[in-house]
Protein backbone atom coordinates (compact mmCIF):
# COMPACT_ATOMS: atom_id res chain seq x y z
CA UNK A 1 0.00 0.00 0.00
CA UNK A 2 1.06 3.68 -0.79
CA UNK A 3 0.37 7.00 -0.10
CA UNK A 4 2.17 10.08 -0.04
CA UNK A 5 1.46 11.47 3.93
CA UNK A 6 0.81 8.88 6.27
CA UNK A 7 -0.52 9.92 9.53
CA UNK A 8 -0.42 7.48 12.58
CA UNK A 9 -2.76 8.27 14.88
CA UNK A 10 -6.98 9.28 14.89
CA UNK A 11 -7.65 11.18 18.04
CA UNK A 12 -8.34 14.71 17.78
CA UNK A 13 -4.45 16.01 16.12
CA UNK A 14 -4.60 13.49 13.42
CA UNK A 15 -8.12 13.86 12.31
CA UNK A 16 -7.80 17.43 12.30
CA UNK A 17 -4.60 16.91 10.49
CA UNK A 18 -6.23 14.91 7.66
CA UNK A 19 -9.42 17.45 7.58
CA UNK A 20 -6.23 19.94 6.68
CA UNK A 21 -5.01 17.60 4.24
CA UNK A 22 -7.96 16.34 2.51
CA UNK A 23 -9.36 20.23 2.02
CA UNK A 24 -6.71 20.93 -0.14
CA UNK A 25 -6.89 17.36 -2.03
CA UNK A 26 -3.76 15.76 -0.76
CA UNK A 27 -2.51 12.32 -1.05
CA UNK A 28 -2.93 10.55 2.96
CA UNK A 29 -3.90 7.67 4.66
CA UNK A 30 -4.84 7.40 8.42
CA UNK A 31 -4.08 4.52 10.37
CA UNK A 32 -5.51 4.11 14.13
CA UNK A 33 -4.40 1.24 16.58
CA UNK A 34 -7.45 0.95 18.58
CA UNK A 35 -11.03 0.31 16.99
CA UNK A 36 -12.54 3.44 17.37
CA UNK A 37 -11.41 6.99 16.50
CA UNK A 38 -11.07 10.12 19.18
CA UNK A 39 -8.15 9.02 21.21
CA UNK A 40 -8.67 10.77 24.44
CA UNK A 41 -12.17 11.37 23.51
CA UNK A 42 -14.53 9.66 24.27
CA UNK A 43 -18.44 10.21 24.63
CA UNK A 44 -21.13 7.54 25.93
CA UNK A 45 -24.71 7.68 25.32
CA UNK A 46 -27.08 6.60 28.12
CA UNK A 47 -30.52 6.56 26.38
CA UNK A 48 -29.62 9.77 24.26
CA UNK A 49 -27.73 11.45 26.74
CA UNK A 50 -24.20 12.52 25.58
CA UNK A 51 -21.10 11.80 28.61
CA UNK A 52 -17.74 12.71 27.83
CA UNK A 53 -15.35 10.63 29.38
CA UNK A 54 -12.32 12.04 27.85
CA UNK A 55 -11.68 15.80 28.36
CA UNK A 56 -14.81 17.41 28.27
CA UNK A 57 -14.62 20.94 28.39
CA UNK A 58 -12.44 24.31 25.73
CA UNK A 59 -11.73 28.02 27.52
CA UNK A 60 -12.41 31.44 26.05
CA UNK A 61 -9.05 32.50 23.94
CA UNK A 62 -9.43 28.71 22.45
CA UNK A 63 -9.62 30.37 19.12
CA UNK A 64 -9.17 27.19 17.34
CA UNK A 65 -11.65 25.14 19.38
CA UNK A 66 -14.27 28.08 18.79
CA UNK A 67 -13.76 28.47 14.75
CA UNK A 68 -13.80 24.41 14.34
CA UNK A 69 -17.03 23.81 16.35
CA UNK A 70 -18.55 26.94 15.09
CA UNK A 71 -17.45 25.21 11.17
CA UNK A 72 -19.07 21.79 12.77
CA UNK A 73 -22.55 23.65 13.63
CA UNK A 74 -22.03 22.03 16.94
CA UNK A 75 -23.51 24.36 19.26
CA UNK A 76 -21.76 25.05 22.52
CA UNK A 77 -22.69 26.27 26.43
CA UNK A 78 -20.97 27.14 29.45
CA UNK A 79 -20.35 24.51 32.21
CA UNK A 80 -23.12 24.25 34.69
CA UNK A 81 -21.61 26.39 38.04
CA UNK A 82 -24.95 27.82 39.53
CA UNK A 83 -25.42 27.03 43.15
CA UNK A 84 -23.20 26.00 45.69
CA UNK A 85 -19.98 24.01 46.27
CA UNK A 86 -18.98 20.88 48.53
CA UNK A 87 -16.06 20.43 50.39
CA UNK A 88 -15.17 17.00 52.00
CA UNK A 89 -12.09 16.72 54.01
CA UNK A 90 -10.14 14.06 55.49
CA UNK A 91 -11.99 13.50 58.34
CA UNK A 92 -15.44 12.96 55.87
CA UNK A 93 -17.08 15.96 57.36
CA UNK A 94 -18.55 18.29 54.31
CA UNK A 95 -19.14 21.68 54.56
CA UNK A 96 -21.26 23.42 52.03
CA UNK A 97 -20.29 26.89 50.26
CA UNK A 98 -17.20 26.55 50.19
CA UNK A 99 -14.63 26.99 47.50
CA UNK A 100 -15.08 28.11 44.20
CA UNK A 101 -16.29 26.34 40.47
CA UNK A 102 -12.93 25.96 39.35
CA UNK A 103 -14.90 24.75 35.45
CA UNK A 104 -16.75 27.88 35.81
CA UNK A 105 -16.45 30.12 32.49
CA UNK A 106 -15.40 26.92 30.11
CA UNK A 107 -17.30 25.69 27.50
CA UNK A 108 -18.95 22.43 26.33
CA UNK A 109 -20.27 20.61 23.16
CA UNK A 110 -24.03 19.81 22.83
CA UNK A 111 -23.55 15.97 22.07
CA UNK A 112 -20.37 15.95 24.04
CA UNK A 113 -16.49 15.93 22.29
CA UNK A 114 -17.08 12.77 20.44
CA UNK A 115 -19.53 14.69 18.23
CA UNK A 116 -16.50 16.79 16.77
CA UNK A 117 -14.43 13.91 16.10
CA UNK A 118 -17.76 12.03 14.25
CA UNK A 119 -18.23 15.46 12.24
CA UNK A 120 -13.90 15.11 11.55
CA UNK A 121 -14.48 11.47 10.13
CA UNK A 122 -17.53 11.63 8.69
CA UNK A 123 -15.93 14.72 6.14
CA UNK A 124 -12.99 12.17 5.27
CA UNK A 125 -12.86 9.53 2.13
CA UNK A 126 -13.70 6.73 4.26
CA UNK A 127 -11.05 4.55 1.99
CA UNK A 128 -8.13 6.93 3.15
CA UNK A 129 -9.14 5.65 6.79
CA UNK A 130 -7.81 2.56 8.70
CA UNK A 131 -8.52 1.28 12.39
CA UNK A 132 -6.93 -1.94 14.48
CA UNK A 133 -3.83 -1.01 12.80
CA UNK A 134 -0.79 -1.13 14.96
CA UNK A 135 2.74 0.38 14.30
CA UNK A 136 5.63 -1.35 14.82
CA UNK A 137 8.71 -0.31 12.89
CA UNK A 138 9.38 3.26 10.94
CA UNK A 139 12.53 2.51 8.24
CA UNK A 140 12.82 6.23 7.31
CA UNK A 141 15.26 8.06 4.64
CA UNK A 142 14.84 10.86 2.78
CA UNK A 143 13.48 8.81 -0.11
CA UNK A 144 10.87 8.05 1.36
CA UNK A 145 9.19 5.63 4.53
CA UNK A 146 8.07 2.53 5.06
CA UNK A 147 5.88 1.65 8.12
CA UNK A 148 5.14 -1.80 8.99
CA UNK A 149 2.09 -2.42 11.02
CA UNK A 150 -0.35 -5.50 13.08
CA UNK A 151 -3.64 -6.87 12.80
CA UNK A 152 -4.45 -9.55 14.87
CA UNK A 153 -1.45 -11.05 13.68
CA UNK A 154 -1.23 -10.04 10.49
CA UNK A 155 1.12 -7.64 8.81
CA UNK A 156 0.38 -4.27 6.90
CA UNK A 157 3.27 -2.36 5.16
CA UNK A 158 2.60 1.41 4.23
CA UNK A 159 5.10 3.52 1.88
CA UNK A 160 5.06 6.81 2.34
CA UNK A 161 6.93 10.27 0.88
CA UNK A 162 5.95 11.81 4.93
CA UNK A 163 5.14 10.17 8.02
CA UNK A 164 3.11 11.80 10.70
CA UNK A 165 3.18 10.42 14.01
CA UNK A 166 0.01 11.73 15.81
CA UNK A 167 0.18 9.54 18.91
CA UNK A 168 1.53 10.26 22.83
CA UNK A 169 5.66 10.63 22.43
CA UNK A 170 5.59 7.48 25.57
CA UNK A 171 3.92 5.06 23.07
CA UNK A 172 5.64 5.79 20.17
CA UNK A 173 9.36 5.42 22.51
CA UNK A 174 7.90 2.01 23.89
CA UNK A 175 5.92 0.14 21.28
CA UNK A 176 7.95 1.75 17.44
CA UNK A 177 11.13 0.98 16.16
CA UNK A 178 13.12 3.14 14.15
CA UNK A 179 15.81 2.06 11.28
CA UNK A 180 18.05 3.48 11.66
CA UNK A 181 17.43 4.09 15.25
CA UNK A 182 17.30 7.15 17.07
CA UNK A 183 19.64 8.30 19.33
CA UNK A 184 19.37 8.03 22.71
CA UNK A 185 18.72 11.95 22.94
CA UNK A 186 15.92 11.26 20.74
CA UNK A 187 14.70 8.29 22.65
CA UNK A 188 14.94 10.12 26.07
CA UNK A 189 13.24 13.32 24.98
CA UNK A 190 10.82 11.12 23.58
CA UNK A 191 10.24 9.12 26.85
CA UNK A 192 10.46 12.55 29.08
CA UNK A 193 7.04 13.78 27.86
CA UNK A 194 4.14 13.07 29.77
CA UNK A 195 0.78 12.05 27.98
CA UNK A 196 -1.91 14.37 29.70
CA UNK A 197 -4.19 12.91 31.63
CA UNK A 198 -3.47 9.58 30.23
CA UNK A 199 -3.20 8.09 33.80
CA UNK A 200 -6.23 9.69 35.32
CA UNK A 201 -9.57 7.91 35.34
CA UNK A 202 -13.14 9.26 35.41
CA UNK A 203 -16.12 8.23 37.20
CA UNK A 204 -19.34 8.86 35.60
CA UNK A 205 -22.55 8.60 37.70
CA UNK A 206 -26.27 9.06 36.03
CA UNK A 207 -29.20 10.07 37.42
CA UNK A 208 -33.09 10.66 36.06
CA UNK A 209 -33.10 13.80 38.10
CA UNK A 210 -30.53 16.51 38.62
CA UNK A 211 -30.94 16.07 42.58
CA UNK A 212 -28.10 18.44 43.43
CA UNK A 213 -29.32 21.35 40.84
CA UNK A 214 -32.28 21.04 42.72
CA UNK A 215 -31.05 21.46 46.22
CA UNK A 216 -29.18 24.58 44.83
CA UNK A 217 -26.01 23.07 44.75
CA UNK A 218 -23.71 23.41 41.12
CA UNK A 219 -22.35 19.49 41.71
CA UNK A 220 -18.89 21.09 41.94
CA UNK A 221 -17.17 19.22 45.30
CA UNK A 222 -13.52 18.91 46.06
CA UNK A 223 -12.49 15.99 48.69
CA UNK A 224 -9.73 15.51 50.44
CA UNK A 225 -11.11 11.99 51.54
CA UNK A 226 -12.01 10.65 48.10
CA UNK A 227 -12.30 8.07 46.02
CA UNK A 228 -13.24 11.38 44.41
CA UNK A 229 -11.15 14.31 44.36
CA UNK A 230 -13.12 16.89 42.23
CA UNK A 231 -16.28 16.40 40.91
CA UNK A 232 -18.48 18.26 38.24
CA UNK A 233 -22.15 18.58 36.25
CA UNK A 234 -21.74 16.32 33.68
CA UNK A 235 -25.19 16.68 32.03
CA UNK A 236 -26.05 17.56 28.58
CA UNK A 237 -26.63 20.76 27.41
CA UNK A 238 -30.29 20.04 27.59
CA UNK A 239 -32.83 16.80 28.07
CA UNK A 240 -31.96 13.70 30.40
CA UNK A 241 -30.78 11.79 31.64
CA UNK A 242 -28.19 14.04 34.29
CA UNK A 243 -25.12 13.19 35.20
CA UNK A 244 -22.01 14.35 37.73
CA UNK A 245 -18.30 12.94 37.10
CA UNK A 246 -15.39 12.84 39.46
CA UNK A 247 -11.84 12.57 38.87
CA UNK A 248 -10.63 9.27 40.98
CA UNK A 249 -7.78 9.94 43.32
CA UNK A 250 -6.93 6.68 44.19
CA UNK A 251 -3.35 5.29 42.69
CA UNK A 252 -4.11 3.30 39.16
CA UNK A 253 -2.72 -0.18 40.14
CA UNK A 254 -4.88 0.14 42.68
CA UNK A 255 -8.17 1.54 41.59
CA UNK A 256 -7.38 -2.02 38.51
CA UNK A 257 -7.57 -4.22 41.06
CA UNK A 258 -10.45 -3.07 43.33
CA UNK A 259 -12.88 -1.75 40.49
CA UNK A 260 -16.40 -3.02 42.18
CA UNK A 261 -15.23 -1.08 45.68
CA UNK A 262 -14.24 1.98 44.25
CA UNK A 263 -17.68 2.41 42.39
CA UNK A 264 -19.56 1.61 45.39
CA UNK A 265 -17.60 3.75 47.48
CA UNK A 266 -18.32 7.08 44.93
CA UNK A 267 -21.76 6.20 45.71
CA UNK A 268 -21.28 6.46 49.11
CA UNK A 269 -19.64 9.77 48.45
CA UNK A 270 -22.06 11.21 46.03
CA UNK A 271 -24.56 10.46 48.56
CA UNK A 272 -22.46 11.56 51.74
CA UNK A 273 -22.19 14.65 49.40
CA UNK A 274 -24.85 15.65 47.70
CA UNK A 275 -28.10 14.14 49.60
CA UNK A 276 -29.90 10.59 50.00
CA UNK A 277 -31.20 10.80 46.65
CA UNK A 278 -27.93 10.02 45.21
CA UNK A 279 -27.76 6.64 46.28
CA UNK A 280 -28.86 4.85 43.22
CA UNK A 281 -27.70 5.99 40.40
CA UNK A 282 -29.52 4.92 37.22
CA UNK A 283 -25.76 3.64 36.19
CA UNK A 284 -22.42 4.16 37.16
CA UNK A 285 -19.09 3.76 35.44
CA UNK A 286 -16.03 4.03 35.78
CA UNK A 287 -13.39 5.00 32.76
CA UNK A 288 -9.56 4.17 33.17
CA UNK A 289 -7.03 5.75 30.89
CA UNK A 290 -4.21 4.16 32.48
CA UNK A 291 -5.14 0.75 30.98
CA UNK A 292 -4.80 1.97 27.80
CA UNK A 293 -1.63 1.33 26.25
CA UNK A 294 -2.21 2.76 23.13
CA UNK A 295 -2.63 5.97 25.18
CA UNK A 296 -1.08 5.64 28.59
CA UNK A 297 2.56 3.93 29.07
CA UNK A 298 3.70 2.90 32.61
CA UNK A 299 5.37 6.12 33.37
CA UNK A 300 1.86 8.25 32.91
CA UNK A 301 0.47 6.00 36.21
CA UNK A 302 2.30 8.95 37.97
CA UNK A 303 0.32 11.38 38.31
CA UNK A 304 1.72 14.94 36.96
CA UNK A 305 1.38 17.50 39.46
CA UNK A 306 1.19 20.45 37.15
CA UNK A 307 0.45 21.50 33.49
CA UNK A 308 3.80 20.11 31.85
CA UNK A 309 5.85 22.75 29.46
CA UNK A 310 5.01 21.44 26.36
CA UNK A 311 6.57 21.79 22.79
CA UNK A 312 8.36 19.43 20.30
CA UNK A 313 11.99 18.61 21.59
CA UNK A 314 14.96 20.35 19.81
CA UNK A 315 16.02 17.08 19.37
CA UNK A 316 13.42 15.68 17.14
CA UNK A 317 12.89 18.28 14.57
CA UNK A 318 16.01 17.11 12.45
CA UNK A 319 13.72 13.49 11.49
CA UNK A 320 11.69 16.00 9.48
CA UNK A 321 14.72 15.40 6.92
CA UNK A 322 14.28 11.85 7.11
CA UNK A 323 10.14 12.90 6.68
CA UNK A 324 9.09 11.86 10.16
CA UNK A 325 6.93 14.47 12.04
CA UNK A 326 4.84 14.66 15.23
CA UNK A 327 2.00 15.80 15.78
CA UNK A 328 0.12 14.95 18.80
CA UNK A 329 -1.08 17.83 21.28
CA UNK A 330 1.89 17.40 23.46
CA UNK A 331 4.37 18.71 20.78
CA UNK A 332 2.03 22.02 20.79
CA UNK A 333 3.79 24.75 22.21
CA UNK A 334 1.12 26.92 23.14
CA UNK A 335 -1.68 24.72 24.18
CA UNK A 336 0.03 21.62 24.71
CA UNK A 337 -2.26 18.50 26.50
CA UNK A 338 -5.45 20.76 25.74
CA UNK A 339 -7.95 20.01 22.85
CA UNK A 340 -6.66 23.43 21.48
CA UNK A 341 -3.15 21.64 21.33
CA UNK A 342 -4.11 19.18 19.14
CA UNK A 343 -5.79 21.55 17.03
CA UNK A 344 -2.73 23.81 16.64
CA UNK A 345 -0.25 20.84 16.20
CA UNK A 346 -2.25 19.23 13.36
CA UNK A 347 -2.15 22.83 12.18
CA UNK A 348 1.75 23.05 12.58
CA UNK A 349 2.27 20.06 10.67
CA UNK A 350 -0.52 20.60 7.69
CA UNK A 351 1.88 24.18 7.54
CA UNK A 352 4.86 22.60 7.63
CA UNK A 353 4.12 19.78 4.60
CA UNK A 354 2.61 22.19 2.63
CA UNK A 355 6.11 24.06 2.15
CA UNK A 356 8.00 20.52 1.94
CA UNK A 357 5.55 20.01 -1.03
Amino acid sequence: MQTDILIVGGGLSGLALADHLSTRGADFLLVEAQDRLGGRILTRDVDGGKFDLGPAWFWPGQSRMAALTERLNIPVFEQFSSGDLMYQDQSGAVQRGRGYASMQGSFRLAGGMGRMIDALAGGLDPRRVLVQRRLEKVKHAPEGITAHFKQDGASLVISARQIVLAMPPRVIADNVTFVPALDAAQMQALRNVPTWMAGQAKIMAIYDRPHWREAGLSGDAMSQRGPMVEIHDASPMEGTPYGLFGFVGVPADARIAHKDALLSAAVAQLTVLFGAEMAEPREIFLQDWATIPDIARPADRSPVRHHPAYGLHATLKSLTEQGVHFGATETAQGFGGFLEGALEAAEAVAARLKRET
